[in-house]
């Protein structure tokens, strides 16, 4: 696998991350506290980062609601 496909690669695993972390804020109500991040910059890339999970999480979570293969489960 060259270097192109290692980038693709753990850009899917850092997507994945910021998902699981979105799923955890979604039914928790607990998140990263971004704010205790001093350097500006890196605060504003991890904040864009954990949004680019939620938008994720918003588009699986929507598409499994209006598919035949997932049920609501009590």
């Amino acid at each position: 696998m060259g270097m192109f496909g290692r980038l693709i690669h753990y850009g899917f695993d850092a997507l994945a991350v910021s998902t699981i972390l979105a799923g955890v804020k979604k039914t928790t109500g607990f998140a990263p506290q971004t704010e205790l991040i001093p350097e500006s910059s890196i605060r504003s890339f991890t904040e864009s980062y954990l949004k680019a999970g939620e938008t994720v999480l918003t588009l699986v979570t929507g598409q499994a609601v209006t598919s035949q293969y997932f049920k609501k489960v009590e």
